[in-house]
């Protein structure tokens, strides 16, 4: 379907899904919050769970982030255009972020795919622009400014998905937002970026292995403990370990396989990560080079996408098999798409599949870093909201059919004001899971790390 046709086919997709109707969110008759988090537990390492339960328990922005996967029920039931992307499937604001480029120049873009999975474009709108709102009231910003932030966020992303319109495919594939703190952001936001950029610039495999590392009496350099954020693992797993490290680099790029060649893995340890992810195994290997250097990977269990688990994904008749060729499973399915929707990709991803499970591979600290949203003004959250629904729409760019999406959304803010308002809902009833998942860890539901 050519460009004409696509614009076509998305206005004429507002007559069965007017853009208001993004306006009303309506809760699932079944709705659950809290036996999906119950739920979501279940297969997770059983001692981090208490700690899963305490970072999500410490306000409501850390609460979302800890609920894609509720989120993703309730975006089931909500109503779509009927055009899929390939989606990040946890979009909130706090999952954009730094990194280098594989040319050294420091970029800004989506920074998390565990979720990610051909899906609704909408659902990824959705959550990015609850997250704004979260956030803002999290910083004391008053009702009217955090509602303005929200729809600008939502307006944003809508003119970046019509600026990629008009490029060709490999313009879009090309186009990457460098971090630069240009004149037209306010004062208050150079200032973040400057502050993100000198904390990003340390963040390299050195100056980490001089953090968490330390000389063992015969003068080995071991990772040093942590605990429970950082433990060694049992002598089984860590032959393991090996065995992944070696998998990996069969499905590696051939420069990048010559390079792991020349190291060594010395250590690895237990490292827990995040909101939502506490509980997964994850894993740092330290790797040692012929002179000594540092070289730090990540290994991260992946398995189903929340939008498929629980947003019922599986069960549409509509879905593209198309986007669905190239997703795999597990860790192959993270970094199929995580390449799919950044604008430039960590060159050491890798994915191993397991007898039991999968996990995916990256380079552990390569100058990435994310903004400390508590910190922002009110100007400056709304700097950062259009800089993420712009970056939003670059990576569903990547997707067949940009066209339909630019035809759909129109140059009117009919979507901006809807998603706005729905979002202004969800925000109320994530707030409202909040204080019942809260009341729960009181009555004794969910254990914490309080309880130990």
């Amino acid at each position: 379907m050519d460009m004409t046709d696509q614009l076509a086919a998305g206005r004429a997709a507002r007559k069965t899904t007017p853009r208001s109707a993004h306006a009303t969110y309506q809760p699932p008759a079944d709705r659950d919050p809290l036996g999906i988090i119950e739920d979501q537990n279940k297969g997770r390492l059983e001692d981090l769970v208490p700690m899963r339960m305490s970072r999500m328990s410490q306000d409501p922005f850390a609460f979302y982030r800890g609920t894609a996967a509720l989120q993703a029920a309730d975006l089931a039931e909500s109503v779509d255009s009927g055009h899929y992307v390939i989606a990040s499937g946890d979009a909130h604001l706090s999952n954009f972020g730094l990194f280098a480029a594989p040319d050294r120049r420091v970029i800004f873009d989506l920074n998390d795919f565990d979720e990610a999975a051909p899906a609704p474009w909408e659902w990824d709108v959705k959550r990015l622009v609850t997250s704004m709102l979260i956030a803002a009231r999290s910083n004391g910003i008053g009702a009217e400014k955090r509602h303005a932030i929200a729809q600008e966020c939502a307006r944003a992303y809508r003119q970046g998905v019509l600026r990629t319109a008009t490029m060709s495919a490999v313009e879009r594939f090309y186009l990457r937002t460098e971090a630069v703190a240009g004149p037209n952001l306010h004062s208050s936001s150079r200032k973040a970026v400057a502050r993100t950029l000198k904390a990003a610039q340390k963040r390299t495999s050195e100056r980490v292995a001089t953090k968490i590392m330390e000389q063992e009496p015969d003068g080995t350099q071991k990772i040093r403990e942590d605990p429970p954020k950082m433990t060694h693992i049992s002598p089984e797993l860590a032959s393991q370990a090996a065995w992944v490290l070696d998998s990996y680099r069969g499905v590696t790029s051939p420069d990048v396989n010559v390079l792991v060649s020349q190291y060594s893995l010395t250590d690895v340890a237990r490292r827990v990560v995040g909101v939502g992810s506490v509980g997964t195994r994850c894993y740092i290997a330290v790797l040692t080079g012929p002179s000594g250097e540092a070289l730090i990977l990540q290994i991260k269990e992946a398995g189903r996408s929340v939008l498929d688990q629980y947003g019922r994904l599986e069960q549409r008749t509509d879905r593209p098999t198309s986007l669905l060729e190239t997703s795999g499973r597990g860790g192959q399915r993270v970094i199929t798409f995580q390449r799919v929707l950044q604008a430039s990709s960590d060159p050491f991803l890798g994915y191993v599949h397991g007898p039991e499970r999968g996990f995916y591979l990256r380079q552990f600290r390569d100058f990435n870093a994310s903004f400390s949203i508590e910190d922002l003004t009110a100007k400056a959250l709304g700097d950062y909201g259009r800089v993420c629904g712009l970056v939003l729409a670059r990576a569903h760019g990547q997707s067949p059919g940009v066209g339909f999406l630019a035809g759909y959304l129109g140059s009117s803010d009919s979507f901006d004001r809807a998603v706005t308002s729905w979002s202004i809902a969800y925000e109320k009833q994530s707030r409202a899971d909040y204080d019942a998942f809260v009341a729960a860890i009181a009555d004794g539901r969910f254990p914490t790390e309080d309880d130990s």
